[in-house]
């Protein structure tokens, strides 16, 4: 940091602003088929509960797995060609895929552009948080973090409303056009420094398999995927299908998806600031990510245990619950401040989106065990095989507040 400069002064760079600017369209573009799921498969046609659940899982998993993809394909291009590179390609494809979301007529086309759309998303969190971690310095670098977590989760809450507001075609409208909008911002961000220096040398970078080829590093690697289960557990599950548990729980009064994941944003909206404050304050990420995964712990016990509450108490829980997994960026930081410049925007940028992917055989176990103890009761399992994985990965990783980061992988 300069003499004299502060820490908001700092922080306030264009990087930090697009950054969370970007990550505001990523996340109402993400969440928005969790908000409208019903009412899109119910326009082409579909009526039955059943139906509803099960056509909603299979497009949840296929715009997860173009994430997944998304991530290695956006990962390698950010280590490549740059941060900017990654984020400019990212934004123009899910943006055009979500526009065309709004014209689809049948669930083939509309699963396609699910698998495009999740492809495109994958590579704005971690393009945007490694730009931020490497223009900022150690000092400010969390501070940045959760400047563009609090302005970006609030883009859910903006999505509830919009959805609620406009028909569900028009929803993809607007957050298509949103992230055309984002691409003229764009233009004033500048690469990081870091990678300027590092694409001067000759050197292997963007090289994924190098995260295979050692135990250690691929050990590591493992550990920041796996502290991020509960998370889209909590949103691809709890959140997602919440009017089929208020159903089950016999909730009283009317649970919508648009609400529950409205709730869920403002709860992680205030997770995720106190999370990159704590984080600060506390000189430590490990113990920030403790606390949030006991808390959301403690939120999913009260979620399962919530039958014959009101749908205002019921919206409560949710709200805690994205408190909960408020430590989303944090998590994301974490694991870009794990490894050097050469691979840093691979891993975070593969890491969140194979989180993201968990949702797949999340859904599937989900699925699997509903056939045969229950909606709640498989929840109920899924969810606490995720905390206690959390658990195991966090204890293995290494403290990295106030790390240095401009070095180089040796791979």
């Amino acid at each position: 940091m300069k003499p004299g400069e502060s820490v908001l002064r700092e922080i306030l760079k264009p990087a930090v602003i697009v950054g969370a600017l970007g990550y505001f369209v990523d996340v109402y573009d993400l969440i928005l088929f969790s908000i409208v799921r019903r009412a899109s498969l119910q326009g082409l046609g579909f009526s039955d509960e059943k139906q509803l659940l099960t056509l909603g899982i299979h497009l949840l998993n296929l715009q997860m797995l173009g994430m997944l993809l998304g991530g290695i394909a956006f990962g390698i291009l950010g280590d490549r060609l740059g941060r900017v590179v990654l984020l400019f390609g990212s934004i123009l494809l899910y943006s055009a895929a979500n526009i065309a979301n709004g014209f689809v007529h049948s669930i083939e086309a509309y699963g396609f552009w699910r698998f495009v759309a999740g492809f495109g998303l994958a590579g704005e969190l971690g393009g945007g948080i490694t730009l931020v971690s490497e223009v900022l310095s150690k000092e400010a670098r969390g501070y940045g973090t959760m400047i563009v977590a609090t302005v970006g989760v609030f883009g859910a809450v903006v999505g509830g409303l919009v959805a609620n507001l406009v028909h569900w075609q028009y929803a993809y409208f607007i957050g298509g056009g949103l992230g055309l909008l984002l691409l003229v911002l764009r233009m004033s961000v500048a690469e990081s420094g870091m990678f300027r220096q590092m694409r001067a040398t000759e050197m292997n970078r963007g090289n994924f398999l190098c995260l295979f080829n050692d135990w250690k590093r691929f050990g590591k690697y493992v550990r920041c995927i796996l502290i991020g289960l509960p998370l889209w557990f909590v949103i691809g599950i709890l959140v997602t299908f919440s009017p089929e548990f208020a159903g089950a729980l016999k909730i009283q009064g009317e649970v919508s998806a648009a609400h529950a994941v409205a709730f869920a944003y403002v709860g992680i909206t205030f997770g995720g600031f106190a999370g990159g404050w704590f984080s600060e304050q506390l000189r430590s990420r490990r113990k920030v990510i403790l606390a949030f995964i006991l808390f959301t712990l403690a939120a999913m016990v009260a979620y399962f245990f919530a039958a014959g509450f009101s749908s205002a108490t019921f919206y409560l829980i949710i709200l805690f619950l994205g408190v909960g997994v408020g430590y989303w960026t944090v998590f994301v930081t974490v694991a870009a401040e794990q490894f050097g410049t050469n691979i840093r925007a691979t891993v975070a940028t593969t890491v969140p989106n194979f989180i993201r992917g968990s949702v797949v055989p999340l859904t599937l176990a989900f699925n699997f065990l509903k056939l045969r103890t229950g909606i709640v009761s498989s929840a109920a399992i899924v969810g606490t095989i995720c905390i206690l994985i959390a658990l195991w990965a966090l204890r293995g990783l290494d403290e990295t507040h106030g790390k240095e980061l401009d070095y180089i992988e040796p791979i």
